[in-house]
């Protein structure tokens, strides 16, 4: 083995082992296979004693090892129903994530988290309204979480849909929230959704647009962010390569 591939294996035992450390320690009932060899089992969920020691740029961090491990093939082995039953007890999630409702970005398997870790709140293009809001709120304000991700991600048919000015019953009320995105755009070539780099464009601009909506539209989440009691982030999955790329 050369040493650039000792050293990412070294970063992947670390990154596992503070994974572990961080949201595990003192939950328990945790299953272990060769230490820290792959075949480890995370049986425990986040506590709030655990959650509440982190900062949400640590958070941030946990969520960028996860998806490292997702795009190596090295996800935790995770017993899912000793996750469910932990979690049955109360739940302490460290951050709530806006997503697209695409079917190849479910932000849990992408990220490498589990059962009692996020909040998870998905609709066509991540797009924000009132209820979205009143469930970030919750989340933050009430819950406790630390972390509003808004998480767009490429070839988004969505986007697509804003910039050919689809219309469909409850659908063009929706794209209408892109629009404003497609719009203020800066991009030199073809402005179309035939153009893949022009999609993408569109669809990182709109993560901006919803992070400055989320802002603009409740004073709580403001107040939260002013006083660094959570940061309010964006990314974009890359549905070819596997990765997500934070806008901080």
């Amino acid at each position: 083995m050369d040493d650039s591939s000792g050293t990412r294996m070294e970063r992947r035992h670390r990154g596992r082992r503070r994974f572990l450390e961080i949201l595990g320690a003192a939950a328990g009932g945790r299953l272990v296979a060769g230490g820290l060899a792959p075949g480890i089992a995370y049986a425990g969920t986040l506590t709030q004693a655990q959650r509440d020691k982190m900062t949400p740029d640590e958070i941030i961090e946990l969520m960028k090892e996860g998806n490292e491990r997702f795009r190596k093939g090295s996800r935790l082995s995770r017993d899912y129903m000793a996750e469910q039953t932990a979690a049955a007890k109360g739940q302490h999630p460290a951050a709530v994530i806006l997503s697209c409702i695409d079917s190849r970005a479910p932000a849990e398997v992408i990220m490498d988290l589990g059962i009692g870790d996020v909040f998870n709140s998905r609709v066509a293009g991540n797009i924000s309204n009132d209820d979205i809001l009143g469930s970030m709120e919750f989340a933050c304000k009430v819950a406790g979480a630390k972390v509003v991700l808004v998480m767009g991600h490429t070839s988004c048919g969505a986007i697509k849909g804003a910039i050919d000015g689809v219309k469909l019953g409850n659908l063009t009320a929706l794209l209408a929230k892109i629009r404003p995105a497609v719009a203020s755009t800066t991009f030199e070539g073809d402005r179309s959704s035939a153009n893949p780099a022009f999609v993408d464009a569109v669809a990182r601009k709109n993560v901006e647009l919803t992070m400055t909506t989320i802002r603009g539209n409740s004073a709580i989440l403001r107040d939260l962010e002013a006083a660094k009691a959570i940061k309010i982030a964006g990314a974009i999955y890359n549905l070819k390569t596997g990765e997500v790329e934070f806008l901080l």
